[in-house]
Parts: C-alpha cells; structure tokens; sequence
C-alpha cells in the first residue's frame, strides 16, 4: 500500500534476535528454525535458539554490525516478538521497507509468503495469522548474489544484507484505500488527474479528495473492483520547483477510510533538446549518491542519514540527485521533496544482468511496479531510470523496450531514461549510438574520459554528435583520488592523487561547456563508497575513491571544482 506513514502504523524497529545460518541449513523439516521449537522433555534438544542469540539493529545491515559478519553473503533468521488486541472490522498487515535480498516471512510458525529484491517496499496480511497477546515474526533473510538476479553477481558497491528499512505493522478498516495517483495531467498543467484504488469487501463507493488550503474538492464514484479515477481543476496551486517546492495538505475520504499526504504540483517534458519544469527550461545540476554512510561503513536507512546526504549535495550547489542504482529508502525521496531537490531514481538492472533468463521479465517488471507504487505521488521525482550500462543484444534491446512500454503505460507523468556506456569515438567527435534512445525521454551518458578511456583529442576539441534531438544529461564522469594525496610529482592516474582528479574534472568540464545539447551533469559519486572490487591496497583497500568527498566527509579538490561550476551554471538556459 501506498504512503506507510500516513497510516496507523506501529514500528517494530529496535533490537531483533538473529541466527546466522552460513549453510543457509534452517530451512528444513528437521531443523526448521522459523518453528522456534524449545525443548519440553529431559532428552529433547535443538541446534538452535532465539533466547540465547544475540541481536542486530532493525534497520540496518547485518554486515556492519558484527566484525564476522563483514563480507557475509548467506541467510541470517531475525525474531521479533509483539503484542497485539484483535479488534472487529480490523485489518492487519506488516510492511518491510526493503530486505536485502530474499526475504520469506513467518508468523507463529507459519509462511506468510516470500519477497525477491532487495530496494523495494512489500507486506504481507496478518489478518488471519495474528493471535491475542503474543506473536511472533521470525523473517529468513538470504544476501547471496544470484546470477539471474536483480542486480546479477557482479557489481560495484558493497552487497550489504539485512533488514536494511523500516518495518511497520499497519492496521486498517476491512475495506480501505490502497492506493492513489494525484497529479498533474500530462500535457494540461490546468488539471489535477489520478485514480483510487480500495482494498475491501466494501468497494463500490464515494470518494471525495480535497485540498482544504486551496478550497479544492471533488467527488467520485469507485467501482465494483474498488477503482475510480478523476479530474479537476488544478485552480490556484502553485507549481513545486527547487526553489519554492511547496506542496499542499491533500485528503482522501471514503465511507470506510481516509488519509491524508502531502503532495506537489509540477509539469514535467522534454521540447526538443530541453528538459522542461512548469514550461521553464532547466539545467540540472546534479550528483550520483549511494545509499551509504560511508563514515559508518554502513547503509543509510533513516531520514538524519538522508539529511546528511541531501546536505551535501545542497552544499555542493545541487538541485537534482541521481540515487543510484537501486530506488533508496523513502525518507531520501520524501526528504529531497521538502529540500528541493529534483530525484533521478533508478531500478538495478545493472552490468552483467542476464537478459536471457526466461525468469527477468517478470522480475524486472515487479520491481518496477513496486518502485513507482511507492513513490508516485512525489512531484520531485522527474525520471525513472530502468538501467544502468547494459549493453545491446537481441535479449536486452527486446527487455528493455518491453519494460519501457509498461514503465509508461503506469506512470505517464514522469520522463524515462537508462544510462548508457556504449558511445564511439572517432577523430575529434564522440557519437552516441545506442538504439533504445529513439525510445526514451533523455539521452543518459556515463563516460570517463581521461579515467578508463584516453582522451581521443584535447579536451575542448571534442565534438559530441547525436542524431537523436534529445536533451543530454551526463549522467557519469569522474575518476579516483585519495584525500589528502597531493603529491604533484605524481600526477598520474596510478598515483590516486587529489591533484589528477582536479585536473580531470577541470578538463571534463572545458569538455562539457561545449555540448549544445547538454541540459544535466551528474558527477561520479557524492563521497567515497565501499566495493569489495577495489582492491588496490595502498589507496584504495575496499573503496572506490571517485568521491568528491572522502570516506571521512573531507572536501577533496575536486569539489571545489564542480562547486564552482555549479555556481557558474546557469538554471535555465534562456
């Protein structure tokens, strides 16, 4: 359901026990740790035990948690215990921010169900599980990379496991609303337009949506499934941007339910070579951010890391994010709505997926539908990206298209984009190439020039050549530094300097400047980030070091550099 924390929710954050489970051995008859068996007799005994086990931090990884647990990629069993007074005409559900990266979830010793994917929100119904007083949910989470997984085994940032979000027992009326779209109409900023979906026996009934500061009301009929859809004057709502991102107390009643959210108003289109917020042209400044605290050596999951994060992209002079690679945690996207910030947000279908897989169609469109669900309502939200540096082949153009029709056929308000590695260079020109531009909104470039890739000419000599009449937003470029390594005789790339990577962005951006089609950069990456494929052992020791801030939060050069450049840059290209 949408919009968990506009509901009556009960956290069941804090301490839960675990069991760390390597040979992934508990899932069996004999052993069967999701029974929680104690021993009742002089000669029974079993090989496990919640009462004596110790406890992780929900949320969070288990990875950063205990020092044995640092490269751990298997099952570990979480047990928490609640309360609960059964009520009449009352619903039950439990709700997990996100498990990375299969989660099968149990109450009382039964199988609620089983969830695949490690960035998306899901629930299960207790309804007709839950007892009086005590009760028990023991979830098996299993971080193993899959190859025909969502992202596959191989990829650059840490693999960390665990209950990493938010998990919510939710209580509703038997019948309630479910979901809601409330947006600008594409295409006729002068209407408000979306749907309501109930869940209940109740379905058939009238809806009324109102926003009481702008004395806005409406009213609608739902049908026998539940579903109803509207339209109505957007009147006197001003337009959300970064730099009035207002938004409006909006809410929904029905004769069974209500809820309230805060919602902004915006348009959203690409003319041409322009991106366009509310009919202005934009120029997005922006930075790629992990979902990593990199001091804490952890994942971020609550909204204070979301805010230390956001910062420093508002410091560096930012009013747009690309949340890489995987949908972040809600309190980044509803944080950076009240921050004014513009959101880039990304599904992890990442380098090395298997296309071919006859099992990633339907993966691939789940979390989709899950990402949008959750975060459909937040205006600031102006690209969804479903992959990043895949590679064309029969499988992937085929998947990709298909996922692209879906992706617009749910959510038609926003732009669609993937980010691409594959350009050509030749002479003094840089040719963008790749087919599946013809269908989407923006062109998406990662290039590393002058890092991975040679500079084929002088910086300001080059020439960027696209066919596709498309606004370019530079979605990678960067390379490697050490904080603090300043040593100009060593102004190598292999010398992780601070004062190569200055120079190199100093050069991308006599490069960029140049592009009469760019309309967005997005530096490679915010901070320093943790991947267990970076082994260099003098500077890098298990992090990328592409950060323009250390793994300490410490200015390297090269944030100066973009800082000004953002500084520099103008907001519309008029």
């Amino acid at each position: 359901m949408t919009n968990i924390y506009g509901r009556h929710i009960t956290s069941l954050n804090g301490k839960w026990k675990s069991i760390i489970d390597p040979f992934d051995a508990g899932s069996g008859d004999w052993r069967a740790y999701y029974k929680d068996r104690k021993a009742t007799s002089k000669n029974d005994f079993y090989e496990y035990s919640f009462d004596d086990a110790a406890t992780l931090n929900v949320p969070g990884d288990f990875n950063s948690q205990r020092p044995e647990l640092t490269y751990f990629e298997s099952s570990v069993w979480y047990k928490k215990t609640f309360t609960y007074k059964k009520k009449p005409g009352k619903r039950l559900f439990i709700h997990f921010g996100s498990v990375n990266y299969r989660a099968t979830i149990y109450i009382n010793g039964n199988k609620l169900g089983e969830h695949e994917g490690g960035f998306t929100a899901f629930q299960f119904e207790l309804s007709d599980w839950v007892k009086e007083g005590t009760n028990s949910i023991i979830v098996k989470v299993n971080s193993a990379r899959l190859k025909n997984g969502i992202p596959g085994l191989g990829f650059d940032w840490f693999n960390y496991g665990g209950i990493t979000r938010d998990v919510s027992l939710v209580e509703t009326n038997e019948t309630f609303i479910e979901d809601y779209s409330i947006q600008l109409l594409k295409n006729e900023p002068g209407t408000v337009s979306g749907y309501v979906k109930l869940n209940g026996s109740k379905d058939a009934q009238k809806i009324i949506i109102s926003i009481p500061s702008r004395n806005i009301a409406t009213s609608f009929e739902t049908n026998e499934r539940g579903e109803g859809v509207f339209q109505f004057p957007s009147g006197g709502l001003d337009r959300w941007s970064p730099e009035h991102p207002i938004t409006y107390p909006v809410r929904i009643y029905c004769e069974t339910d209500s809820i309230k959210e805060s919602i902004g108003f915006r348009t959203i289109e690409v003319k041409g070579t322009d991106i366009l917020l509310n009919g202005k042209k934009m120029f997005l400044k922006g930075v790629n951010i992990h979902e990593e605290i990199p001091q804490r050596k952890s994942r971020a999951y609550s909204e204070a890391d979301a805010r230390q994060l956001l910062g420093w992209a508002k410091e560096l002079g930012c009013n747009f994010v690309r949340l890489v690679h995987y949908p972040h945690n809600e309190h980044m996207v509803r944080l950076a709505e009240k921050m004014g910030i513009l959101v880039w947000e990304e599904l992890p279908l990442y380098q090395g997926i298997e296309f071919a897989d006859s099992s990633l169609p339907l993966k691939m469109e789940r979390m989709m539908q899950e990402m949008i669900r959750r975060d459909r309502n937040r205006c600031n939200i102006i690209i969804w990206s479903l992959s990043n540096e895949t590679w064309p082949s029969k499988e992937r153009n085929e998947s990709l298209t298909d996922l692209i029709h879906k992706t617009r056929l749910t959510d038609s308000t926003r732009l669609i984009a993937s980010a691409f590695a594959n350009v050509r260079a030749s002479n003094d020109s840089i040719y963008i190439e790749d087919k599946l531009n013809v269908l989407l909104d923006v062109i998406a470039i990662n290039e590393y020039y002058g890092w991975y890739a040679h500079w084929p000419k002088a910086p300001g000599r080059l020439k960027w050549v696209s066919t596709f009449n498309k606004p370019l937003i530079m979605t990678e470029f960067g390379g490697e530094a050490l904080f603090n390594n300043s040593d100009g005789k060593n102004n190598t790339a292999s010398s992780w300097s601070e004062i190569f990577q200055e120079q190199l962005y100093k050069d991308q951006f006599k490069m960029l400047t140049s592009i009469p089609f760019l309309r967005g950069t997005c530096p490679w990456i915010l901070a320093d980030f943790r991947s267990p494929v970076r082994n260099q052992p003098k500077y890098q020791q298990g992090w990328n070091r592409k950060g323009l801030l250390s793994d300490k939060g410490e200015k390297k050069k090269a944030w100066f550099v973009v800082k000004e450049y953002y500084n520099k840059v103008r907001l519309s290209n008029d």
